[in-house]
């Protein structure tokens, strides 16, 4: 009596279905013959397949389902920044419409008091807190704008020089030494103000991990990616965590600090198709770079 079992063979399932074609279409063909030893040696390579096919499988939906993690928790973020910066606008409206009358104030009480020394004295401390909650006023406006960039041609040598110019008291103050490698004839298509706004920012942060002197290096080139300029320091650097975190909005290392300095930096280098990153210097101190599209750049006339 012949037997009703039929021995797998790849060759003949094919043909008779020829979407029907996997792994085991590679194995070699076995027939009435075959021995036992050879049957399970094909399906020990089959089984190995499929595992291997399996474990594939496996990391592509672990890599799938961190990449899908990461980006909503992106997007949770963005949300709760969206809702934040809002009332952030709002508060920082409401406030310099309240500061607006107390420096008129401020500034009338001033003339009766300049032949008082100790009132003077305490009155300066008021108006230096009075500009801190200006300038964080400032920030938070400045974080919570959204305008589109208004796009000028300039000279990036003339803005660098205008600001540390502008920055001149402070810099010696501190005693410190301004580097300043950006080529006269570079040209840059960006919102004049905005860039002038991110490179003022690099600086103040350089300044405040140099209280006690230092040097500041301001560079500028193209590179592979378009304009770069880049605001280094021979500050104290940054901890891996700190470079981790650097650009998130109100994260700060400063006890007075907003926490809004870089986060600034980093919008407006993406307002203008850019981003911004910052690595540890091998001699010490930090730098940031911001890059701009290529587009941006153009060479003098």
């Amino acid at each position: 009596m012949k037997s009703s079992i039929r021995l797998f063979n790849p060759a003949q399932d094919a043909a008779a279905d020829p979407s029907l074609h996997d792994e085991r279409a590679d194995l070699p063909p076995l027939n009435q013959d075959a021995s036992l030893e050879t049957v399970l040696a094909a399906w020990h390579d089959a089984t190995v397949r499929l595992q291997q096919t399996h474990e594939i499988l496996q990391a592509e939906v672990g890599r799938l389902t961190n990449e899908l993690e990461a980006k909503n928790k992106e997007l949770a973020l963005q949300n709760r920044l969206a809702d934040l910066g809002r009332m952030a606008s709002h508060v920082a409206h409401e406030v310099r419409n309240s500061l607006v009358p107390v420096t008129l104030y401020l500034s009338l009480l001033e003339r009766r008091l300049k032949n008082d020394s100790g009132s003077m004295d305490i009155l300066n401390k008021v108006e230096a807190g009075f500009t801190t909650l200006n300038n964080t006023v400032n920030d938070l406006l400045n974080f919570t704008s959204h305008r589109e960039p208004h796009w000028k041609t300039f000279y990036v040598r003339d803005l660098v020089n205008e600001i540390c110019d502008s920055m001149g008291p402070q810099l010696d103050a501190q005693a410190i030494r301004v580097l300043a490698d950006v080529p006269p004839e570079t040209q840059l298509s960006a919102d004049r103000e905005m860039f002038r706004r991110a490179i003022m920012n690099l600086v103040l942060n350089a300044l405040d991990v140099m209280p006690q002197g230092g040097e500041l290096v301001i560079t500028s080139y193209d590179g592979p990616q378009g304009f770069e300029l880049e605001v280094a320091d021979s500050g104290p650097g940054l901890s891996e965590g700190q470079i981790d975190q650097v650009f998130e909005p109100f994260f700060t290392t400063k006890s007075g600090g907003t926490g809004l300095g870089l986060a600034i930096v980093h919008r407006i280098a993406e307002t203008h198709g850019g981003h911004v990153s910052v690595v540890n210097c091998p001699e010490g101190g930090a730098a940031f770079t911001i890059v701009m599209p290529r587009r941006a750049m153009r060479a003098a006339a």
